[in-house]
């Protein structure tokens, strides 16, 4: 079995970060990880340099990640606009996120659902225009979706309603985000059968955690049961929403790697050169705190990465 870590911190690490890491430093981040073994990384969001400084790089930054062979390079994009500048800059992937409620789509991206589900459409019509060899991935992402810090519990039915609609609107898959922290195994487990449902099993695969309330690998194994092969992650456990009030940490990529690693699921990840990448983030974000248990304790005596295992 193999499980692709896709790395969010160069996007969702950096925008809740009020330092503004050096595109230089970005470049060296982006290129050690491809170098360990990550293969899909969300390089920057395309939003108003105004909105988020931190990203005002991101053009560059994609144009850099492009020349990283066999590298997926991720953005999220909050509207057409972003998704045109996307699309131009070549990105390989475009995420739009979708908040279930409608509260925090008003507040993130200045948008009612209708309005979002209209973007998703203009966003895959000019992704149709294109050649077929330079489409982009399009991913709806339901953010949100486990719970929100401003309305609570979301209803199953409005969750189903918006992973349809995005559907119909042209994505070709949709992604399951847990902004706030809310999530818990039974309630990954829940929302994945709705979901698939509604979707279709192929439809999606992903799943973005926080470890919010200490739950974010637990929820991975929920994820992994019920069948989803992309994890997204950050460095170090950078990250969360500064449009939900604390929606603080990512899960920490060197953790997830490991854990994976443990259990004989292979990553492609080399443990040793992706803790190694910290070394960067922490010189270029002096004043940000790293989380992450590993890192600390060391690989214990005599392990074994799973390939190796695989290979007796």
């Amino acid at each position: 079995m193999s499980v692709l870590i896709s790395e969010v911190g160069p996007r969702d690490g950096l925008q809740n970060v009020e330092a503004i890491m050096p595109t230089e430093a970005k470049k060296a981040w982006i290129a050690a990880e491809a170098a360990a073994g990550v293969r899909e990384i969300e390089v920057g969001s395309f939003v108003p340099a105004t909105l988020l400084p931190q990203l005002a790089d991101t053009a560059e930054i994609v144009a850099f990640a492009r020349t990283i062979p066999d590298l997926t390079v991720a953005v999220l994009v909050p509207n057409a606009r972003g998704a045109a500048d996307a699309i131009a800059a070549g990105a390989h992937k475009l995420t739009l996120p979708l908040s279930v409620s409608e509260t925090h789509s008003l507040k993130n991206l200045r948008r009612t659902h209708d309005q979002v589900i209209a973007e998703a459409a203009r966003i895959s019509a000019m992704i149709a225009a294109l050649p077929e060899a330079e489409r982009p991935h399009f991913e709806g992402s339901l953010s949100t979706v486990f719970g929100c810090t401003l309305e609570g519990a979301l209803p199953d039915a409005q969750i189903a309603s918006l992973a349809e609609r995005l559907m119909e609107a042209g994505c070709h898959e949709v992604g399951l985000s847990d902004t706030t922290g809310y999530a818990d195994p039974a309630a990954v487990r829940h929302l994945v059968k709705l979901v698939r449902g509604v979707v279709g099993d192929g439809a999606l695969t992903g799943i973005h955690l926080h470890n919010t309330r200490g739950l974010g690998l637990a929820n991975v194994l929920a994820a992994l049961e019920c069948g989803l092969d992309t994890i997204d992650a950050s460095l170090g456990g950078l990250g969360g929403c500064p449009f939900a009030p604390g929606a603080s940490g990512n899960i920490v990529t060197e953790d997830l790697a490991f854990m994976l690693e443990a259990m004989g699921v292979d990553t492609g990840i080399d443990l040793d050169s992706l803790f190694a990448v910290r070394g960067i983030v922490a010189d270029a974000l002096p004043a940000e705190a790293l989380y992450g248990f590993v890192t600390d304790a060391g690989l214990p005596l005599g392990f074994r990465p799973a390939a190796l295992r695989q290979a007796v």
